[in-house]
């Protein structure tokens, strides 16, 4: 048996839609016009649009506009969107109708069908609710995409990314208080260094990570100006004086954040830039991030031909081919997500800079790359934190023999023989395979001056 149809009608004709979709006429046209990737802007995305079509319900029940009855469908139908119960029906593709006006159109055939259900009618009865009339009211492509882009991704960093950045960062304090006594050697160039101490090399990867996520905190704040009720142009044409602020209020009754109005409705619909900044402080984190895992890789190479100074949780093969072989893979997972963190960065500054006079029409493309960044560092990190992290053990014995071997050690003797002795002393140490300390006695520097100036752990300061 084949698939059933229902007729819909937007203002361009009729167009055949199944029968079951919630959406309606404009969606269907959208689905066949852009069958690019079949990439769908995230749930999140979907979360926030039912949260301005519900607040909009309100906002326009409120000042006499929307009969409380079509706003209680509405805002009912509003809330299975905002919890997920329709995500199957927002079909559009990201690669869209420029500013999103499939997307936006999607939630408001979505909402107007089941509002037209909630009231005993049928789907696609647009004389009982209409999707522009009664659930768009007020309302533009142009302040809502934009506006829900602002809400998906500040709950994103607000409940996702930034808890989990605090754990990773926790893991990694804590990793450098166990190992604040284990004496090693520091690199510089990938050559041997002075030492210092594992616990102060974790202790570097904590408190970037500190400053990183402090910095993303307070440039994403930003997002939560939302310019809800600008409408088409920033003039707010068709929507009652005192809308944009009941429906702003609402959005952040709802959502416990503190959503506010733009000092300026043009700015906000014709620059998306507080993406781009939030975009840039994403590839920012990603920076410090990809140094973290590029250090914990090489820190853990070997086990018998590399550095091995820690051990990494074994959590599968490595090799399909060598037996018993095992992979720094967490690490490697973060590298390849900061990588594409690094290309939706591109992607958002790239579509950021096409704003033209009176609207930027990348928008979809910046929300879904803006929104892909954001998850993956969340998901990412907490795997890597928990499944890599926390597990990690040191290997004192290796860190304490290249601390010893390294003819970097012999820094420490500048202020009693002078540098160019002290470099004499460590080619020699190097050409023999010594220590500093075997070669600096048998050039006659006394046990008491040893035990002064080549006293490892003082060495690595306080």
């Amino acid at each position: 048996m084949g698939q059933e149809f229902r007729i819909a009608r937007d203002s361009l004709g009729e167009v055949r839609v199944p029968a079951d979709a919630y959406y309606g006429a404009q969606t269907e046209r959208a689905r066949h016009n852009f069958p690019i990737s079949g990439l769908r802007l995230q749930p999140r995305f979907i979360r926030a649009q039912g949260i301005i079509k519900r607040a909009a319900a309100i906002a326009n029940r409120d000042v006499g506009e929307l009969d409380p009855s079509l706003a209680a469908a509405i805002i009912a139908a509003a809330e299975e969107v905002i919890e997920g119960k329709f995500n199957d029906q927002f079909v559009v593709d990201v690669y869209q109708a420029g500013a999103g006006t499939s997307q936006n159109m999607n939630a408001n055939e979505v909402i107007a069908n089941r509002a037209c259900e909630l009231l005993g009618g049928e789907r696609g009865d647009t004389s009982l609710v209409h999707p522009n009339d009664h659930v768009n009211m007020a309302q533009s492509t142009n302040d809502t995409i934009h506006v829900a882009m602002n809400i998906a991704a500040i709950e994103a960093i607000t409940h996702d990314l930034l808890p989990n950045l605090l754990h990773l960062e926790e893991a990694l304090f804590k990793k450098a208080n166990e190992w604040d006594g284990i004496v090693k050697s520091g690199r510089t160039h990938l050559q041997d260094a002075v030492p210092m101490r594992l616990g102060q090399e974790f202790g570097g990867y904590a408190n970037a990570l500190k400053m990183r996520r402090e910095m993303l905190q307070q440039v994403s704040e930003r997002l939560l100006v939302i310019g809800l009720g600008g409408n088409a142009v920033g003039t707010g044409i068709n929507a009652h004086p005192d809308y944009s602020e009941k429906a702003i209020a609402e959005v952040a009754r709802f959502t416990g954040l503190p959503f506010r109005k733009p000092d300026n409705y043009f700015t906000f619909v014709q620059n998306p830039d507080t993406a781009v900044e939030v975009s840039g402080q994403l590839r920012a984190l990603a920076t410090t991030l990809m140094k973290i895992a590029n250090d914990i890789r090489l820190l853990s190479s070997g086990p018998r031909t590399g550095l091995a100074e820690i051990r990494l949780p074994a959590v599968q093969p490595g090799s399909s081919i060598m037996p018993g072989k095992v992979n720094p893979v967490l690490p490697e997972m973060m590298n390849m997500i900061c990588y594409q963190v690094f290309g939706c960065d591109v992607t958002v500054a790239s579509a950021g800079s096409a704003s033209q006079l009176e609207l930027n029409v990348m928008m979809p493309v910046i929300a879904y790359n803006l929104l892909h960044a954001i998850q993956i560092l969340g998901t990412g990190v907490r795997a890597f934190t928990d499944k890599c992290i926390v597990g990690m053990q040191a290997n004192e014995e290796r860190c304490r023999y290249y601390a010893e071997m390294s003819t970097s050690v012999a820094t420490a003797l500048n202020p009693l023989i002078g540098y160019d002795r002290a470099a004499e002393i460590a080619k020699k140490a190097y050409a023999e395979n010594k220590t500093v300390r075997e070669i600096a006695k048998a050039e006659g520097l006394t046990e008491e001056q040893l035990a002064n100036y080549l006293n490892l752990r003082r060495l690595t300061g306080k």
